[in-house]
């Protein structure tokens, strides 16, 4: 950071509100996170899950628990200190699921089906996913016979590790609102990503129909829900037009890569910031592949809100050059923060209302 810069945060750092959000982020210092495949196994076969579209599951997780035990290890020596953890279902790993739980920040992904419980994992930020109201809930995520949504919001009604993942698909945009007005009268939290139609199943899934409305739709849920919902219309926006700063989004500016793996040997040349300590480890803990999602994945079909949170958080010299920009980088940074429980979530979650009155007002000049 130049001298003009240090000026420039400097002089935000002077608004009480915005220097509380980046003192509390320099006190964790830097996420060296990976992502972990725990398991091959699920109970569900969801419609077009990246997982198995991508034939994940051919690397079998390790049956020893020593080999287990050595991959923490070793990842502990390298530094990692934030795991988010998919698969497969971790729901069906809670032995393993304490492990990493015990060693590192860990987010846990899970289809919710199965309960995850708090004894021992209090600290655990359980990201549950929901790919539309009840009757589309079922046909899409649970084979036509699974009520899969209803039996997530029983398993963790009023529990406060649990933040939904709502998959907004372009055809059930009307569905959004019931959808989070259940979550949030269920005493939890909501995130949302964007559904990229993998097993070109087309109509209300296909997403060349562009995310305009459901953009929208978002916004007004943030608006109905401010203390509810963790990601902000800045980010909102950045992901379902994948547009930041003149950039388009795509590999050649995707941060959560695995560096050393072989397909990135070209996009960690070409200039654009990557995180060097990232690594998405398939379920045999010793293979990985190029990102967070597969090999082979188109990334104009990635929608993902968390990598997309990333690449926000690489472009600080760019918001560094107005307050309002400012602010739109420095919140996207606390929620990522805050969302893996890296930061105090019980503390810091009543800060969300205002962080959305912040962004607002930043993106309106």
């Amino acid at each position: 950071m130049n001298q003009a810069d240090v000026g420039k945060l400097d002089e935000y750092m002077k608004d009480p509100f915005l220097f509380r959000l980046y003192k509390d982020i320099a006190s964790i210092g830097e996420l060296r996170a990976i992502l972990v495949d725990i398991t091959h196994a699920c109970n569900l076969r969801c419609t077009g899950c990246w997982f198995f579209a991508e034939h994940m599951d051919r690397y079998k997780s390790p049956t020893l628990e020593s080999d287990f035990d050595a991959f923490i290890e070793r990842e502990r020596a390298r530094g990692t200190n934030s795991v988010t953890v998919v698969g497969g279902e971790p729901s069906l790993q809670l032995k393993r699921l304490r492990k990493f739980h015990d060693a590192f920040w860990t987010v846990v992904v899970t289809n919710g089906y199965f309960k995850i419980p708090m004894s021992g994992l209090e600290r655990m930020s359980i990201g549950i996913s929901v790919w539309g109201d009840h009757e589309t809930d079922i046909r899409l995520r649970g084979g036509g016979k699974k009520a899969v949504f209803a039996k997530a919001l029983q398993n963790y009604k009023d529990d406060p590790r649990a933040i939904w993942y709502y998959t907004v698909t372009p055809g059930n945009v009307h569905e959004i609102e019931h959808v989070v007005d259940q979550c949030v009268a269920n005493g939890n939290y909501v995130m949302f990503n964007f559904y990229g139609d993998l097993a070109g199943a087309g109509g209300q899934l296909d997403h060349r129909q562009g995310f305009a409305d459901a953009r929208a739709e978002i916004d007004r849920m943030i608006a109905r829900h401010p203390a509810k919902i963790l990601m902000t219309s800045y980010v909102n926006e950045v992901t379902t037009t994948g547009r930041l700063y003149g950039e388009r989004w795509g590999h050649a500016v995707c941060a959560s890569i695995t560096p050393a793996h072989e397909l990135n040997r070209e996009r960690v040349r070409n200039g654009n910031f990557y995180d060097a300590h990232f690594r998405a480890y398939n379920p045999d803990l010793v293979t990985t592949r190029r990102c967070c999602i597969g090999n082979e994945r188109d990334c104009a079909t990635c929608f993902d809100t968390y990598a997309h949170m990333v690449w926000i958080m690489t472009k600080l010299e760019y918001h560094l050059n107005s307050k309002p920009e400012f602010t739109k980088w420095l919140t996207t940074v606390f929620l990522y923060y805050l969302g893996v429980r890296a930061l105090d979530f019980e503390s810091r979650v009543g800060l969300v209302p205002e962080i959305h009155r912040r962004v607002q007002a930043a993106l309106a000049q």
